[in-house]
């Protein structure tokens, strides 16, 4: 099973929007193994927006960023980084596809409610940057049984 890292960002939390993103994830048959509320600092959101942070435009990143605490949750699941994607929608809500976490909640192209590894590589960079090792959980579902065939939990899924 694949690991990916979802953040539900300020807007979200200032719009009580927790409970209906984590549901959408949970819905789907993914497992959370890690979850807590984190304020990100400005070191810290320097380590995460790596590519922006000498960018003009950077302290508008932070401060968005920084305006709340944020909900750090870690989701396992066959093909996690690709699904959970497609889950959350494109980047502006405007235009994301309905029935996705921003298409049907989200309106902007900035404040757009949830972050999500965008690749298998930035999954382990994010979630070091976010939780300690002893933090991810390992442990069997009834639903895991339910949701994904015996070869898909065994990893022999092509």
């Amino acid at each position: 099973m694949e690991k990916s890292l979802v953040l539900i960002k300020p807007d979200a939390v200032q719009r009580n929007l927790i409970g209906e993103i984590i549901s959408r994830f949970e819905k789907k048959g993914f497992k959370l193994v890690a979850m807590k509320m984190v304020q990100l600092d400005e070191p810290t959101l320097k380590k995460w927006y790596h590519q922006y942070a000498d960018a003009p435009f950077f302290s508008k990143i932070a401060n968005y960023m920084s305006w709340t605490p944020v909900i750090a949750l870690v989701w396992e699941g066959y093909n996690a980084v690709d699904l959970i994607r497609r889950i959350i929608g494109t980047r502006k809500g405007w235009e994301a596809e309905a029935g996705s976490i921003r298409g049907d909640l989200g309106m902007s192209g900035g404040n757009n409610l949830v972050h999500a590894s965008d690749s298998k590589e930035n999954v382990e960079r994010e979630i070091a940057i976010v939780f300690e090792k002893g933090e991810i959980h390992e442990y069997k579902t009834l639903t895991e049984e339910l949701v994904y065939s015996e070869e898909e939990r065994s990893g022999d899924f092509r």
